[in-house]
């Protein structure tokens, strides 16, 4: 399978350093950014294999009337078809958001191997915040989590489309 990504920086020599996290986080955001044109809560994923990106998604409950439609759960589904498989044994999942309970049980499904996010979830999240789902030892399948990336720019983006709801006087 090619692994070349055409949007990827080009003719960097074994030394040059990419902090392959903070890139395909950015990309993440720009999909979130996606999302909140949309006034959906604006949460991006990619999934990355290699440095070939083969899923990304973001929220679209509202406008596909779905609760499962979180950015993890559809870039995960894009992954598994581009890969003709549902085991993400090679991949990693790049989110603006820390995962709740169902974006953490279908990273475990997947079978993903790392995991990097943004942004905590204090309300919600189930890696790091209230729930430790995708360390947990008493399951079979884990994930490494790399948390904190780029977290300023993934929890303004949240606190702003969430301000302008209060605003609005909208939930």
């Amino acid at each position: 399978m090619d692994i070349f990504d055409p949007n990827l920086p080009q003719g960097l020599g074994e030394d040059d350093f990419v902090d392959w996290d903070q890139m395909y986080m950015r990309r993440a955001l720009g999909l979130a950014e996606q999302a909140l044109q949309e006034d959906e809560v604006p949460v991006g994923a990619i999934v990355a294999f290699g440095n070939r990106v083969i899923g990304s998604a973001w929220n679209q409950r509202e406008s596909l009337q779905d609760p499962t439609a979180h950015a993890e759960m559809i870039a995960i589904t894009q992954a598994a078809a581009a890969l003709s498989s549902w085991r993400l044994e090679l991949c990693t999942l790049y989110v603006t958001l820390e995962p709740c309970t169902m974006c953490a049980g279908a990273i475990l499904q997947a079978r993903v191997p790392r995991v990097v996010y943004g942004a905590a979830d204090p309300k919600g999240g189930a890696v790091d915040s209230l729930f430790h789902l995708l360390d947990d030892e008493r399951l079979n399948h884990r994930s490494e989590v790399t948390g904190g990336v780029l977290a300023a720019e993934c929890g303004a983006i949240l606190s702003h489309f969430f301000q302008e709801k209060r605003r609005q006087g909208k939930k």
